[in-house]
């Protein structure tokens, strides 16, 4: 690739590779099981085991939590707060002259609570609580921004090559990072860490990665005017908020885009769920260890990095509404084998891990360009703080049911097959979507594929 437009994609992909060291190290691997073992510790004196659970609640604001479900609840809170901010945060971005500063800024942010992770040590669940919720919604804020930006960087007819190339990108660094980690956690001993310093060791080294590699967009990426804006009358989150009111009183114009964002928030829930709970699945039901399991997540990293380009070349053939639609019928029968997967058995869980990494990269990456068709021009990062909404790691309906039905159940294996729900309703929605007059309703050029 070259020429102005193409170091403006190299330069936007590079976000991708920054925040997947959260994502994947911190998000999809080890705060979730550290975690639930530190509010083991408060609650029982000691972390659980397969053998030997913990079966004291934690008394959350006088309610009686179990902390196998903790981390689950937290995310579902981070999200019902993003659900307030994210609309925020996209009607300034609109407006601001600047996106890069604002992603940016919010980028650092979340690294900053990432990298403070490794103090959370003890029972101390609280203060790891709060840093990922922190980290959660700067995460959600950041890439608001960032999704956005994807408008101004490629054309219709290049948005799902770019997004899936930046995907496969991101799972490439988060990947390289998850390795590193691997060593540590796995040769901690000859460091002289314990395994607990080591995952604490880790958590910050995503955070610090998170925030060196953002650098690269904030410094290359240009600022462009705002586009089709309402002209300010008042202070800016002021306008900001009236902005907002407007494009919700106004999606009512759009209804094919808000059938993509229903068919979206469902299977995406079902998605984000099945990556935030996986380490706890596979440590608390299945018994394996921490090592394991970074070793099954590292082999996801690298098979949804040609996962996420495969999918960007099918999509160039039949589209990616088509192709999402296959993504999902395949997502349908990983949650259905996880529920039977045997534990201890390591070969039918390095079997189902390559099925994940398949879909999972092609499925985000075309979901992201074939929003960004649907959005009117002018409000593309307020429509992505909705989108973004359901985004990874700020599911909340996916998680408080799995949270839930642990609690209710006392296993995770019905917790893990309630998730078939969310992809079959947004296989449905997906199903009724009308590309072609979703786009010309927003008012953009259809892609010569659609």
């Amino acid at each position: 690739m070259g020429g102005p437009q193409s170091a403006q994609q190299r330069a936007w992909s590079w976000y991708d590779w920054a925040n997947s060291a959260y994502v994947t190290t911190t998000g999809a691997v080890l705060f979730a099981p550290y975690l639930t073992s530190v509010a083991e510790v408060a609650a029982c004196g000691s972390a659980g085991t397969v053998a030997e659970p913990c079966r004291q609640d934690l008394i959350v604001l006088g309610l009686a939590v179990s902390p196998g479900s903790l981390v689950f609840y937290l995310i579902t809170l981070a999200t019902v707060l993003s659900a307030l901010v994210l609309p925020v945060v996209g009607a300034v971005a609109d407006r601001s002259p600047s996106r890069r500063r604002l992603l940016g800024r919010f980028a650092w942010a979340g690294a900053a609570a990432a990298t403070a992770m490794f103090a959370v040590t003890g029972g101390n669940w609280q203060l790891g609580a709060a840093l990922l919720v922190v980290a959660n919604i700067c995460l959600g804020a950041s890439l608001v921004v960032y999704d956005a930006l994807l408008c101004e960087v490629a054309t219709p007819d290049e948005r799902d090559a770019v997004s899936s190339r930046a995907w496969a990108f991101g799972y490439l660094g988060g990947g390289l990072l998850l390795a590193t980690n691997l060593a540590l956690v796995t040769g901690h001993d000859a460091v002289g860490l314990s395994t607990a310093t080591a995952v604490r060791v880790s958590l910050a080294m995503a955070g610090l990665w998170w925030a060196a590699f953002t650098v690269i967009p904030y410094l290359r990426l240009a600022d462009r005017p705002p586009r089709d804006v309402v002209p300010a009358t008042g202070g800016l989150v002021r306008t900001s908020f009236g902005q907002l009111l407007a494009t919700l009183r106004d999606a009512r114009a759009y209804p094919m885009t808000l059938t993509f964002l229903a068919a979206y928030l469902f299977y995406n829930d079902g998605i984000q769920t099945v990556i935030a709970t996986a380490s706890v699945y596979g440590d608390k039901q299945l018994g394996f260890e921490t090592g394991v399991l970074i070793a099954i997540i590292l082999l996801v990293q690298f098979v949804a990095f040609g996962g996420a380009l495969a999918f960007g070349r099918v999509a160039a053939r039949i589209g990616s509404r088509r192709t999402i639609l296959v993504g999902l019928g395949v997502w349908i029968g990983v949650v259905c084998v996880a529920y039977v997967l045997p534990a201890g058995q390591i070969v039918p869980f390095v079997a189902l891990a390559t099925a994940i990494g398949i879909v999972l990269g092609g499925t985000q990456a075309l979901s992201r360009s074939l929003f960004s068709q649907l959005v009117p021009a002018g409000r593309e990062a307020e429509y992505f703080s909705l989108y973004q909404a359901g985004e990874r790691g700020t599911s909340w309906l996916g998680t408080l049911v799995f949270g839930l039905v642990h609690q209710w159940a006392d296993s995770y294996r019905p917790a893990i097959a309630a998730l078939v729900v969310f992809f079959l309703v947004g296989l449905v929605l997906l199903l009724r979507l009308d590309v072609r007059r979703g786009i010309l309703e927003a008012g953009n050029a259809p892609p010569r594929v659609l």
